[in-house]
């Protein structure tokens, strides 16, 4: 009977060496799977994000733990697939509104969970994804599904209501 001794350094090694192939092997059916936006490399590294403030400032505010968007003062949402981003004026967090492709508005922390850079929508998908080079990607449920961020986003409950938008921020 041939008995192989085995040592830590060796032990460690196989599993370095396991991980790093399973890590490939997910990071390249991810890529199958994920959308990319259409980003150049330069605003991919500088973080420059493609969700635009509203043009109308006065169509959002934030008071008692809510954000109430007046959907008529903010035609950047009048069609699926199109956000605003939402920042300042005592806001807690930056925060990422979507119109989505079922007609329903979603409302995201605008912050990558990997190195806290602005996300974007990606059309035609139900995912939100980092404007840098890392390209995480996340689905409407806060799950990391591409990238090297760790941890899911936030997500708030919105509703509308007598033509608002109303997000529950607490």
């Amino acid at each position: 009977m041939v008995t192989q001794q085995y040592t830590r350094r060796s032990v460690f090694s196989s599993i370095l060496s396991f991980v790093a192939v399973a890590s490939i092997t997910v990071a390249a059916w991810a890529e199958e799977k994920v959308k990319f936006l259409d980003r150049g490399f330069f605003s991919r590294l500088l973080g420059q994000c493609a969700t635009a403030e509203p043009k109308d400032s006065g169509c959002w505010s934030y008071s008692g733990g809510r954000v109430v968007i007046e959907v008529a003062r903010a035609p950047e949402l009048s069609a699926k697939n199109a956000a605003i981003r939402l920042e300042g004026r005592g806001l807690p967090n930056r925060m990422l509104v979507v119109h989505c492709d079922d007609g329903q508005y979603r409302a995201v922390r605008n912050e990558c969970t990997h190195a806290g850079r602005r996300l974007d929508p990606v059309p035609g998908t139900r995912t939100v994804q980092c404007c840098s080079i890392g390209k995480s990607t996340f689905d409407y449920d806060g799950r990391v599904l591409y990238g090297p961020a760790s941890r899911p986003t936030k997500w708030y409950p919105a509703k509308q209501e007598n033509g608002r938008i109303v997000i529950s921020v607490s």
